[in-house]
Formats: structure tokens, C-alpha cells, sequence
């Protein structure tokens, strides 16, 4: 096949954002599959929210000792907890939160932040800017990265020398999509917004500069236009991205988007060819110091992707060069092999899917991937599920890439569905990390629900907290389209107690306890 060489250049700017929360029904939903999946339109009325009292419902004897950390989309404030339900100590912002937080081993907190505008971008997704606390709330670094051809979202990977990696968006213009062989009839006139990744180094208060980046741009193929120079066979290369492999993009009549504006599922600026552009929708993204590799979460692929960081800028952008000889290809995928030619619907395994992270050394099943699976359907309707399978190596730590069948593997090492299927469904945002003792912790984001499980499938703690927030947009919508929930949190993390960034700080519960704020009505529930 032919290399296509055409790229753009990133400019290296000063400013820095994160951005997280989706387009949680249409985006960040997933898409209608078979009996494994189940439609990401489902009403939000399938999720259980609410059948029981808020707060502590489940605290056995056996749970891991520790504190969870989390922010409501809907809020300007970050919560510490003890696994009493009591909250022991609090960050404050002047914003609702663009997804993931990350306490520091210094007692920082990285935080994204929903900047209240930003330009071309709109759906699920938005933020613009990246917060840093110290254990006390002052903040010591506050800076954005939003402007017409680039926008952070969704989530950041801290790296050991304090550097950040980010997932943004940036723009292509329909000619650029067309010469990359995108099917016209998928081509909104707005042109694409494919991902790419960043890494920043931190300047000063207010800046960050540009140090590494990786684009999906670079590493197209398409079989749909055989005379341009990315031309070729996508199941021949599973290590390049068709541009045209996720499904059929979504379809909506403006009365259909209206009705969605009003129930929140989406901001309420997005047009029908915003659900078109943002067609990858990259939601996720963790680090392995180790291997110097990154995972991402590609939902409207329904996969997750390797990349090597171990590439200079010119590496990366090629497909030779790195620690791992790809360049910036991709190493490894899994997930729905019809994507790139290997498989078909019956061989798809993940659907809407959030939080891949790796498993780290020391802890059952080091190694291994974790991934929260969204939207799975069964006979008792639609659920979601943990997953932990393990990466396919040879003796060198290679990925081993089959001839002509899908990446492995096929079986799973262990996973978790609620007793009661339906009674953990998140259709959008939610995570899951392994605990040092073999615990597995969990976010069921929408429902606002943290759970703490053995190997076993015992749950020794389960949280539902009553924390909200009403935090509001210049247009009186809500930061995130979160829907009818009332709790939706990203993610939560659950910490031990000799955690360093704990270490001789006063974790007594706080007396009185953070007023519990519920959001009022918005310009988005009534039409």
C-alpha cells in the first residue's frame, strides 16, 4: 500500500485543557449491536438510580481499608471519603469537572475543568482547561488549551516526570478528508474531528508546552479510493486505522435532536453534523511506565488501541522507530475486529466501553488489562461488566499479531456482572482498577455508584453517593449533557491509607458535613 505523507503541523501552545464527559447517549452510548450490547439510546429510565437510600448501602468487615476520591459532573467540588460514607476533605474549583481527577503522591490534585465556552467544537466531550490543587485547594497551576483547530477532552494520563498526557480533538477541513479517503456520504460539511495525543510540560502557572504528540491522522488506510496514497487493504493492516471502519454514523432529524436537547443527552449547541464529525470519540487514556506504552479508548470504534511513547515527534508520525519498531502505528487492538477487516458482528466484545488501564506489577493479574464494558444486553435487559483479559506477548514483550484472524485473545481472565444483571448498567462514562489485595474497584458512573468486589464477585462495600451539584453554563445549560441523572460521576479511585499523598494529613470527618446540592432546572428540561 501506499503512505499517505499528508499531515498538518501542531502548533506548540502555551495553554493546556482536559475535558471529559461525552455525548452520553448518542457519543458516548456505544452503538446497536447484538445480544452482547444493547442500543446507546436506551431512555434513561432502564438505569437504576434511585431504589435505594443515597450514600453507604453495603459496608462489610471485609472492605479494603482506605479513602475514595471523585467528582460529580455536575459540581465545582472534588470529594475524599472514608469507607464510612463520611467525607474527610474537599477541593474546591470555579468549575464542574471535565471527567477524571488524579490525587498526586504529593497531595496535588490534577483536575480538569468545563471551561464555559470554546470555539468549533460541540457535543460530548467539551472542556478546556486543566486545574492543579494543593492539598489545601490553592491552586498552583490553572492553564487551557481550547482554541478553532484544537480541543482537549475527556481524560489525562500523569506521567512519573510530572509531565501530562491528553486526548484532544483536531480539526480537518473536507478537502484534507477527502484526500484521506473518507467516503463522501460520511463526511459532514463541518469536516472531521479525529483524536490525537499530546504531552505537555508544565512552563509555568499558566503555560505548558508541546513536547510529544501522536495523531491517528498519520495512520489511516481506506479501501474506498484507489488513487490516493493511503489506498490498501485494512485487514492486511491491522496496525492502521480505517477511516472509514467505525459504523454507519449517526442519522438524526432535527425534531429528533431537539428532543434530545431537552432531555440533556446533548449540549444544547450541537447540530445534526457535530454527531458526524466527532467520529472516533476517543474517551479514555492511561500510561504504563514500564513499557513506555499508552492505551486508549476508542468508543465509536468499540476498541481499545496500544501506541508506543517511546517515539520522538518524527517517530510518530511514521510507522518505524521506538522501543517497540512500529513507530506510531498501532501495536496492538482489541475489541471488534470487524473494524479492520477480521471478524464480524458475532466477534464483537466491547460496546461504548470506558477506563482501560493496565494492571500494575505487584497486584493479582499484573499486566493484564481492566476495561469497564458499557452496553451489554442479555435476557434481563441491558447491563454493564468489568472485563480483565491478558495481552497477547511473545518472550520479548511483543504483541503477537496473527496472520489473517483478530488480535487475542479470544477468552477473558476474569470479569464481573452484577448478581442482578441490570442493577449495575451504566450507559456512559463508569471505570474500574485493581485494588493490591485482589479487590477490584468499580464506577457505575451514571448511577453514581462505587462498589468495591472480591475475585469472587462479592461485593464488600457498595457507595451510591448523594453528592450532585448545580453548576451551570452561561446559557443556563448544564456543564455535561448528563441527561435525567442526578449523580453522574466519571470516575471514582480508591486510595490505601499509606497512600504518600495521605501522610500526616488530618482525615477526621469533617464536622458538619458538605452541604448536599441538587441541580435546579436549566434551559435544557423544558423545550
Amino acid at each position: 500500500m501506499r503512505r499517505r505523507e499528508d499531515k498538518g503541523s501542531t502548533p506548540v501552545i502555551g495553554i493546556f485543557v482536559v475535558v471529559v464527559a461525552a455525548m452520553y447517549m448518542i457519543s458516548c452510548g456505544g452503538q446497536e449491536v447484538s445480544e452482547s450490547s444493547t442500543d446507546g439510546e436506551s431512555d434513561a429510565s432502564t438505569v437504576v438510580e434511585a431504589s435505594g437510600p443515597r450514600g453507604v448501602r453495603v459496608n462489610t468487615p471485609q472492605v479494603s481499608p482506605g479513602y475514595v476520591y471523585f467528582a460529580p459532573l455536575l459540581s465545582d467540588t472534588t470529594y475524599l471519603i472514608d469507607t464510612d460514607g463520611q467525607v474527610v476533605h474537599t477541593w474546591k474549583s470555579n468549575y464542574a469537572p471535565s471527567g477524571g481527577v488524579y490525587l498526586l503522591d504529593n497531595g496535588h490534585l490534577i483536575r480538569g475543568a468545563r471551561e464555559p465556552e470554546v470555539p468549533t467544537f460541540s457535543g460530548g466531550g467539551l472542556g478546556g482547561r486543566i486545574q492543579e490543587f494543593t492539598w489545601d485547594g490553592e491552586v498552583v497551576s490553572n492553564f487551557t488549551f481550547a482554541n478553532e483547530d484544537h480541543l482537549l477532552h475527556h481524560d489525562v494520563a500523569v506521567l512519573p516526570n510530572g509531565n501530562i498526557l491528553a486526548i484532544a480533538w483536531e480539526r480537518k477541513g473536507v478537502e484534507e478528508v477527502r484526500r484521506a479517503g473518507r467516503r463522501a456520504e460520511l463526511t459532514p460539511e463541518a469536516g472531521l474531528w479525529p483524536d490525537m495525543v499530546v504531552e505537555f510540560e508544565r512552563q509555568s502557572p499558566h503555560e505548558a508546552r508541546i513536547v510529544w504528540e501522536w495523531h491517528m491522522w498519520d495512520h489511516t488506510i481506506q479501501n474506498y479510493d484507489d488513487t490516493l496514497d493511503n489506498y490498501g487493504d485494512p485487514s492486511e493492516h491491522p496496525e492502521l486505522i480505517d477511516v472509514n471502519g467505525e459504523l454507519e454514523p449517526p442519522t438524526i432529524s432535527e425534531e429528533e435532536l431537539a428532543r434530545l436537547k431537552t432531555l440533556g443527552y446533548v449540549p444544547s449547541d450541537t447540530t445534526p453534523k457535530d454527531l458526524q464529525s466527532d467520529f472516533m470519540h476517543t474517551n479514555a487514556i492511561a500510561y504504563n511506565a514500564d513499557l513506555d506504552q499508552i492505551v486508549l479508548s476508542i468508543l465509536k470504534y468499540n476498541e481499545v488501541w496500544i501506541i508506543d511513547h517511546s517515539t520522538t515527534v518524527d517517530e510518530a508520525a511514521g510507522h518505524t522507530g521506538g522501543r517497540w519498531e512500529r513507530g506510531g502505528d498501532l501495536l496492538y487492538r482489541w475489541g471488534n475486529p470487524r473494524v479492520y477487516g477480521r471478524g464480524d458482528g458475532t466477534q464483537q466484545r466491547l460496546f461504548g466501553q470506558h477506563d482501560p488501564r493496565w494492571i500494575p506489577q505487584g497486584m493479582p493479574g499484573a499486566g493484564h488489562l481492566l476495561v469497564f464494558n458499557n452496553n451489554l444486553n442479555g435476557s434481563e435487559g441491558p447491563y454493564s461488566a468489568v472485563f480483565e483479559f491478558a495481552l497477547p506477548t511473545d518472550d520479548e514483550g511483543l504483541f503477537v499479531v496473527p496472520d489473517t484472524e483478530a488480535f487475542g485473545p479470544e477468552t477473558l481472565s476474569w470479569s464481573y456482572t452484577a448478581p442482578d444483571k441490570s442493577s449495575m448498567f451504566s450507559s456512559f462514562i463508569s471505570g474500574a482498577h485493581r485494588l493490591a489485595n485482589g479487590r477490584t474497584m468499580i464506577t457505575s458512573g451514571a448511577q453514581g455508584r462505587f462498589l468495591e468486589v472480591t475475585s469472587e464477585g462479592v461485593i464488600v462495600w457498595d457507595y451510591w453517593t448523594p453528592y450532585s451539584g448545580d453548576v451551570k453554563m452561561p446559557d443556563g445549560s448544564r456543564p455535561q449533557p448528563t441527561a435525567s441523572w442526578t449523580y453522574p460521576v466519571f470516575r471514582a479511585t480508591k486510595i490505601l491509607p499509606d497512600h504518600p499523598a495521605l501522610a500526616g494529613r488530618d482525615l477526621t470527618p469533617l464536622d458538619p458535613q458538605p452541604p448536599i446540592v441538587l441541580p435546579s432546572s436549566s434551559a435544557e428540561d423544558s423545550p
